[in-house]
């Protein structure tokens, strides 16, 4: 199973995709039949497609992580969003992020957010290829590294909330324990 994240763009049209790779008769396959057969008000996942009646391979399960909140909200979600996450598992597939020969016997989920207040469907689809790419390249690649994870600790920053600088000696909220 390869667990990726991205985020790409910015404002109301940036995209953030989370992806869980995996064989269909695994655990990857067991969540992603058991997401497809349980959809909930405002969330209804499906199968992503390049066009109708054309799955893209990995088969991928979109799972919208915003309720849809508008008709604009649903058409972004459900087109350009969904495109830009088809074509960048297609995208994948055709740089080799994943191996061609065993795309047909993966499952692909990927969470999705789409802003509410987004607007420009070219933006929405754009980012979101993008992220969908990087997030299964960065699972492929077993990114970020640990060393990475451990140097941004002292300052957790995300588009809505960055954190104050930690002091790099104690751990942060207990002036007696050692940062390790």
């Amino acid at each position: 199973m390869l667990i990726g994240e991205s985020f790409v763009g910015e404002g109301a049209e940036a995209a953030h995709v989370n992806t869980v790779l995996g064989d269909r008769d695994g655990p990857v396959g067991v969540a992603w039949a058991t997401a497809l057969a349980t959809p909930r008000q405002g969330h209804t996942p499906f199968v992503a497609v390049l066009a109708p009646g054309i799955p893209v391979k990995p088969t991928t399960l979109f799972v919208n992580k915003a309720s849809i909140a508008s008709d604009t909200h649903g058409t972004l979600t459900w087109g350009a969003a969904q495109a830009g996450v088809a074509g960048g598992v297609a995208d994948a597939v055709s740089e080799g992020i994943i191996d061609p020969a065993g795309a047909s016997t993966l499952l692909l989920i990927a969470a999705v957010w789409v802003n509410p207040a987004a607007s420009d469907a070219g933006l929405v689809y754009a980012n979101n290829r993008a992220a969908t790419r990087e997030a299964l390249r960065a699972a492929r690649d077993g990114t970020p590294s640990i060393d990475d994870v451990l140097a941004a600790r002292f300052q957790p920053t995300n588009p809505y909330y960055t954190a104050a600088p930690a002091d790099r000696t104690t751990h942060p909220g207990s002036a007696s324990r050692p940062v390790a």
